[in-house]
């Protein structure tokens, strides 16, 4: 009796998982945002059941659930009470005329307008960008939003957390949050806990959060946004972390950029922040949402946020529309080079057309697979005309992008399949020919310091080489 009770349940048990990989098999089919994915998603489930299912609950979904909702909520009551505010924002707004097809779709990805008159500065590498933060928190008179996708409790992470603390304990609103995968360790440590007892709101962003997302582990808030009194806001690629100044044995030189903001763009870094803020806590953010326009700066910038909750794959299309409307020069700078098969046509194209192409990468990529993959890229563009270089100074962890002659990309979404759909990412669109140039002097730097790749490498590579290329491009849409 007991035999045929184990029997009956291991019948039950293997046809409940073919159940369950023939229902995934359809989802994948019916959610997944490239046909190669839901091919290959729908062939494994059914041919693997007690492998894949697994998997697929944990890595399968590519659309983050119930954000979307409360997202839009943010943003709709967040422009309410800008429209609210003693500061009238609406003088700084660029209009949306049609007339200009790259600020059309842009703002129609970002839902949030270009403003006018903001002040930006460029902050190369780890030590000006601490430096600059730790001088702008001291400042804080009302409220700081501190948000990273790495702190660590280490002389950097306790440097700020001293701040923190201060600010907190002298009456200003602090609210921290983090992801809670890149900040594993964080969450555990002694400095979070004298945060939390300094007075400081500390939250993890909780992907897992929801009942369709609660096995899933694929999704990463990847930004970084620091924002004070509404004042001033800073965004790029660094996180919080020794590494980041160049202190660690593996890394060595660590080669980053960031940017501060101050004038109206900085609502966009507060709004991002508030869903964010939302979504981890279930509360609104308590802040005055003032605009302070004392900044009067010349640069016209769009505050870019992008993440996997949305109909489209935003931070990818952003890129997109950057290459095809670049008339001279689109320049890429990225340690993370995996695109997909629109990008990579986008970039040959604009290569044929005439368009200066260059792609910018590390000489030693974060893993083996990435490497692998970066090399079949390579070897696709260099045919087309692009140039590759790969900066042999460091680690280079920036994500920089720079269109002809006025328009600049400065923040944290990587050139890969990764930032396009499954990260929240958030990047500083700034559109103002000094700046620009400021940012073209960085590149060039950078390019001095990295050898420029030729297709004749490719002849004396070993045949391991190209087999192991071609197996790393499979693997592309999860790098």
């Amino acid at each position: 009796m007991d035999a045929a009770w184990v029997n009956t349940a291991i019948a039950v048990g293997v046809a409940l998982f073919y159940v369950a990989a023939l229902v995934s098999a359809i989802e994948a089919i019916l959610q997944s945002r490239t046909p190669q994915g839901a091919i290959a998603w729908a062939i494994s489930l059914l041919s693997f059941p007690f492998i894949t299912v697994p998997l697929y609950l944990i890595f399968g979904r590519s659309r983050f659930a119930g954000y979307q909702e409360k997202r839009d909520r943010m943003e709709r009551e967040s422009l309410e009470l800008i429209q609210r505010t003693s500061g009238n924002v609406q003088e700084f707004v660029l209009p949306v005329t049609g007339r200009d097809p790259l600020y059309t779709s842009l703002f129609n990805l970002a839902r949030m307008p270009a403003t006018r008159g903001n002040q930006v500065d460029l902050l190369i590498d780890g030590n000006a960008t601490f430096d600059d933060i730790s001088r702008g928190l001291e400042q804080a008179q009302d409220y700081i939003l501190f948000q990273f996708y790495i702190i660590r409790d280490d002389e950097l992470g306790r440097r700020l957390g001293r701040i923190l603390a201060d600010k907190a304990r002298a009456g200003v609103e602090v609210f921290l949050t983090y992801d809670e995968i890149g900040s594993r360790q964080f969450q555990r440590s002694r400095l979070c806990k004298q945060l939390h007892m300094s007075g400081v709101r500390v939250a993890p962003f909780n992907t897992t959060q929801g009942r369709r997302n609660r096995f899933q582990l694929n999704f990463r808030n990847h930004r970084k946004v620091v924002v004070v009194d509404g004042k001033q806001a800073w965004i790029g690629g660094h996180n919080v972390g020794i590494e980041y100044l160049g202190l660690s044995k593996r890394f060595g030189h660590w080669r980053d950029t960031h940017v501060r903001f101050q004038g109206p763009a900085v609502i966009g870094a507060e709004q991002a922040f508030a869903t964010d803020w939302l979504w981890a806590t279930g509360e609104d953010l308590e802040i005055s949402w003032d605009f302070n326009s004392s900044a009067e700066g010349s640069s016209t910038v769009l505050v870019f946020p992008s993440d996997p909750a949305s109909e489209y794959e935003e931070a990818g299309l952003m890129f997109h529309q950057a290459i095809v409307a670049a008339q001279h020069r689109i320049w890429i700078a990225s340690p993370y080079f995996v695109p997909d098969r629109g990008i990579i046509s986008a970039l040959q194209l604009a290569a044929l057309r005439g368009v200066d192409v260059r792609v910018l990468i590390p000489d030693e990529p974060d893993g083996p697979m990435v490497a692998m993959a970066n090399w079949s890229f390579t070897r696709e563009l260099l045919a087309a005309g692009v140039k590759i270089y790969r900066y042999q100074g460091g680690f280079m962890h920036q994500k920089v992008l720079l269109m002809d002659d006025q328009l600049a990309g400065v923040g944290t979404a990587n050139f890969d399949n990764r930032s396009f759909r499954l990260n929240f990412e958030i990047t500083v669109l700034v559109n103002d020919v000094f700046f620009a140039r400021k940012v073209e002097d960085m590149l060039n730097t950078d390019l001095g310091r990295s050898r420029e790749v030729s297709l004749d490498e490719f002849d004396n590579k070993p045949a391991w080489f190209t087999v192991a290329m071609a197996t790393a491009r499979l693997f592309a849409p999860v790098l």
